[in-house]
C-alpha cells in the first residue's frame, strides 16, 4: 500500500520537471481552481498552438525564405543584362608611319612617322548582355539543390509541429490527470475526515479507543498534504501548458484522458508508415540530394562554360578608336588551373554525400526500433488501464466493507485508513495508465509520421475517464 502511494506521488512531480522546459511566466500566486479563462478541447488547442507558436512560426518563415531562392534559381539560364558606366580621364599616343609618303610629307616638313596625342574627359556607357548556353551542369544542380532545400525546410517544419504537438499532448492530458489526481486526494481527504468523525463518536460511545481516533487524524492530515501537493502540481501544469499556448491565464482542458480498448492497426503498417512519411526520413533525403548535386557542382567546374554575348555602345560618338559601337559572338572559358584544387573538392562533396547516405540508413535504422517500442508502450498502457478495472471495483468493495465494519467494531481504523488509500490509488493508478497511453500513442504516431491524425484516434475511444 505504501509502494503504490509513493509511486502515486511521483507522477504529478514529473509535471513539475515540464515546467522547466518552457519560458515560464511570472505569477505572484497560484492559480485558483475556478480562474480558468477558457476551455479548449484538444483541437481547439491544437488550432491555437499552430497560430501562437514562435517556433512553428519561425520554421514557415525558413520555408518561405526557402521557396523564394528555389524560384530564384529558375531564371539562372535567362540572359544577363547589365550596363557599365565609367566616367574616365584618358591619354592616347599614336605612332603613324608614312610609307611610302615619306619623302613627300619631308617636302612639307611632315616628319615620318606621325605622332598623336590625346589627353581627355570621357563618359562610357557599355550595355552588355550574357547568355548561358553550357555550365557543364552547375545550373541544373544549382536548381536541384535548391528545390531539394526545400524540401528539407519543409521537413524540418513539420519535425517542429509534430514536436509542438507531442509537448501540447503531454502537457493537455497531463493537466486532465493533475486534476483527476486532485479530485481523488480530495475525496480521500474528505473521506478520512468522515472517518474522523466517525471515529470521535465511537470513542465517547466506548467503542473505539484513542489511539485509532489518533491514527484517523493522523492518515487525514497526510491526506491533506497529498491533496495540497496535487494542487500544485496542478498549478504547475496549468503554467505550462498556458506558456505553451501562449495565454497570461490558465486554460481548462475538457478532451478527457482516453483508452482505444482494442489494439491497434498492425505494428508494420505503422513501420512502414514511419520510413515514409517520418519528417527526419525526408529531411536526410533533402539533405542527401543537395549533397549529390554538391558532387555534380564540383565536376562541373572541371568542365568549359560556353556563353553568347552581346555589347552596345550607348555613346558611340565619343567613343575610343579602339571600342566598337556594338559586337556580339559566343564565348568559351575554361580554367586550366585553380588554386582551389578541384579534385580535392570533388572528392569532399563524394564525401559528404556518403556521409548523407550513412546518416539516413542510421536514421531508419532507429526510428524502426523507436516504433517497435512506442507500439508496445501503447499496448503495455491499455493492457494495464483495462486490468485496473477489476482493481478497482474490488477496492471499492472493500472500502464499504471496512467502513461497515468498522462502525460495527469488527475492524480497525488502519484498516478502513489502508481501504480508502488503496481505492484512491487505484483510481490515480487507472488514470495514470490512460495518460501513458495517450502520450505512447502520441509518441508511436509521432514516429510514424501520423501525429496530426491523433485527436481521429480520439473519436475511436470506448474507454474515458470524465471527471
Amino acid at each position: 500500500m505504501h509502494g503504490k502511494s509513493a509511486s502515486l506521488r511521483q507522477c504529478p512531480q514529473r509535471f513539475a520537471l515540464l515546467a522547466c522546459l518552457f519560458c515560464p511566466l511570472l505569477f505572484s500566486a497560484a492559480w485558483a481552481e475556478d480562474s480558468y479563462s477558457q476551455t479548449l478541447s484538444f483541437e481547439q488547442a491544437r488550432v491555437l498552438l499552430e497560430q501562437a507558436s514562435d517556433a512553428l512560426a519561425a520554421a514557415d518563415a525558413k520555408v518561405r525564405g526557402k521557396a523564394n531562392l528555389a524560384q530564384a534559381t529558375q531564371s539562372l539560364r535567362l540572359p544577363e543584362l547589365s550596363l557599365d558606366l565609367r566616367r574616365m580621364q584618358f591619354e592616347k599616343t599614336l605612332s603613324l608611319p608614312l610609307g611610302s609618303l615619306a619623302p613627300v610629307a619631308e617636302d612639307y616638313g611632315i616628319v615620318s612617322p606621325l605622332q598623336f596625342s590625346e589627353r581627355d574627359w570621357r563618359t562610357r556607357p557599355i550595355l552588355t548582355t550574357v547568355l548561358p548556353l553550357y555550365s557543364g551542369g552547375q545550373i541544373p544542380a544549382a536548381q536541384a539543390a535548391a528545390a531539394a532545400a526545400l524540401k528539407q525546410a519543409s521537413a524540418e517544419r513539420d519535425l517542429e509541429s509534430q514536436s509542438q504537438l507531442l509537448q501540447l499532448v503531454q502537457l493537455y492530458f497531463g493537466q486532465q490527470l493533475a486534476r483527476l489526481a486532485l479530485e481523488v486526494r480530495r475525496e480521500v481527504r474528505d473521506g478520512l475526515q468522515r472517518h474522523v468523525d466517525n471515529a470521535e463518536k465511537l470513542e465517547h460511545k466506548g467503542f473505539a479507543t484513542k489511539a485509532q481516533r489518533l491514527q484517523a487524524a493522523v492518515a487525514r492530515d497526510q491526506a491533506e498534504r497529498e491533496y495540497q501537493r496535487a494542487r500544485n502540481n496542478l498549478n504547475t501544469i496549468s503554467i505550462s501548458l498556458a506558456n505553451l499556448l501562449r495565454s497570461d491565464q490558465p486554460i481548462a482542458t475538457d478532451t478527457p484522458l482516453f483508452v482505444i480498448s482494442r489494439s491497434l492497426q498492425p505494428l508494420e503498417s505503422f513501420r512502414q508508415a514511419a520510413l515514409s512519411q517520418h519528417p527526419q526520413i525526408r529531411r536526410l533525403q533533402a539533405l542527401g540530394e543537395q549533397a549529390s548535386e554538391g558532387v555534380k557542382v564540383q565536376e562541373a567546374k572541371l568542365k568549359p562554360q560556353v556563353y553568347a554575348f552581346g555589347q552596345y555602345d550607348l555613346h558611340a560618338d565619343d567613343a575610343l578608336i579602339t571600342d566598337p559601337d556594338w559586337a556580339f559572338g559566343i564565348g568559351l572559358k575554361y580554367t586550366f588551373l585553380s588554386g582551389s584544387n578541384r579534385p580535392q573538392q570533388i572528392a569532399a562533396a563524394r564525401e559528404q554525400l556518403a556521409q548523407s547516405e550513412a546518416g539516413l540508413r542510421e536514421a531508419r535504422n532507429q526510428i524502426t526500433m523507436g516504433v517497435s517500442k512506442a507500439y508496445n508502450d501503447v499496448e503495455s498502457a491499455r493492457e494495464q488501464y483495462l486490468l485496473l478495472d477489476s482493481s478497482i471495483a474490488l477496492a471499492r468493495e472493500n472500502l464499504r466493507l471496512q467502513e461497515l465494519s468498522f462502525r460495527e467494531g469488527q475492524s480497525t481504523s488502519l484498516d478502513v485508513i489502508d481501504a480508502r488509500l488503496q481505492l484512491g490509488g487505484a483510481i490515480v493508478e487507472r488514470a495514470q495508465a490512460a495518460y501513458e497511453y495517450d502520450v505512447a500513442l502520441a509518441r508511436l504516431l509521432e514516429i510514424s509520421g501520423g501525429l496530426t491524425q491523433y485527436f481521429d484516434y480520439f473519436l475511436q475511444a470506448d474507454k474515458v475517464l470524465v471527471q
